[in-house]
């Protein structure tokens, strides 16, 4: 049986932390909160209703990329597998509900991104290339590359 999938707009509680496993993989730490909010008609002002606290980890170039990219108190759009993760610590067992990211962006809602493409992957955000709330990403030129069939400046797509 499959874990459940979440896939959400939540925002960062604060800013991610990378850290290298033994074996040199990269692994981020996010924590995230998913609450709901609504207009109250009569006073004309947002109330939160219930709160949902996620710790979030990613792996991997997604890390690396997301550390690089997000930041405290930013809204991003987040996908990924609710899993519990077990510890014990001073002789007691403790549980909490973790999020496996498989996919995170900021939220264009109330933020601009730049995104860069790396080469050898497929794509996502590289240092430079970083979401900024409320005011746009000064960005370095860049050269496409070679092998990419978007940048030579076809006007119908290579396909």
């Amino acid at each position: 049986m499959a874990l459940p999938t979440l896939t959400g707009v939540g925002r960062l509680t604060a800013d991610p932390e990378l850290r290298f496993t033994p074996n040199g993989k990269a692994v981020a730490s996010v924590p995230l909160a998913f609450n709901s909010r609504k207009l109250n008609r009569q006073t004309q002002e947002w109330e939160d209703g219930d709160v949902l606290y996620v710790r979030g980890s990613a792996w991997e170039r997604l890390a690396e990329n997301l550390v690089e990219t997000l930041a405290r108190g930013m809204e991003v759009m987040v996908t990924g597998e609710l899993r519990t993760e077990s510890w014990e610590k001073d002789g007691q067992k403790h549980e909490r509900t973790a999020l496996l990211i498989r996919s995170i962006a900021p939220s264009l809602a109330f933020a601009t991104a730049k995104v860069t493409k790396q080469n050898g992957g497929q794509g996502g955000a590289q240092p430079g290339g970083q979401a900024q709330q409320g005011r746009p990403q000064q960005s370095r030129p860049t050269q496409p590359p070679a092998d990419d069939p978007w940048a030579t400046g076809y006007n119908e797509p290579p396909f």
